[in-house]
């Protein structure tokens, strides 16, 4: 009798464990065919059938296929890492040009992990009016983070003739996912070679 309690335990453990399986095996099937046969064209039995669980465990998981796409949004952001660019942001010796260096290295994680992600909820997004807004957001946040660094330079960091948002508008004109898609799928180039590009673009393009 006196185990039971622990084994009690161990089960709930258990039961979360596999709950959580269960939920990775499911979002892993949702990205594989979403990816290779379109957001638009995957049903729910889709991916029930991919993922090995019945209807109403997909439900029961993610809501719908947008509420899925939700929480494979917010593990694309978590791929790249968001802490280590803010660390990387706020290193006292870091000047602007290694600023702007560790933001094109986020982006390139981030394209490099998720690409197919942002790619998926950009195509739903014609077609669901939520996962447009989830993919506006996501570009408003990413705006929002350049303005926060740029305003914090000195005065005449930024090349003559910048102010902030058109430094902001640039930016976004460089380092965006169909820039980097061109340039690996069609161009050869390695993601550290586009890496390397955003950052002394960006330098030649926004500083003095």
């Amino acid at each position: 009798m006196g185990t039971e309690p622990g084994r009690r335990r161990y089960d709930s453990l258990r039961r979360t464990a596999q709950a959580q399986e269960t939920r990775a095996d499911i979002a892993r099937a949702a990205r594989r065919l979403f990816v290779s046969q379109g957001w638009a064209a995957t049903t729910v039995r889709d991916l029930a059938r991919e993922a090995g669980v019945s209807v109403p465990t997909v439900y029961a998981a993610y809501g719908n296929k947008a509420g899925l796409t939700r929480a494979l949004a917010d593990a694309a952001d978590l791929s790249a890492d968001v802490s280590q660019l803010l660390a990387e942001l706020e290193v006292p010796e870091a000047d602007p040009a290694a600023q702007l260096t560790a933001m094109a290295a986020y982006d390139r994680r981030l394209f490099e992990r998720a690409g197919d992600i942002i790619s998926l909820i950009r195509e739903a997004g014609r077609t669901e009016p939520e996962l447009a807004a989830l993919y506006r957001d996501g570009r408003a946040r990413a705006d929002d983070t350049r303005v926060q660094v740029f305003s914090s330079w000195p005065a005449g960091v930024l090349r003559e003739g910048l102010d902030v948002r058109a430094a902001v508008d640039i930016y976004a004109a460089l380092c965006n996912i169909d820039v980097y898609t061109v340039l690996i799928a069609e161009r050869g180039w390695s993601p550290g070679h586009v890496e390397q590009w955003w950052s002394e673009a960006l330098a030649r393009e926004l500083l003095n």
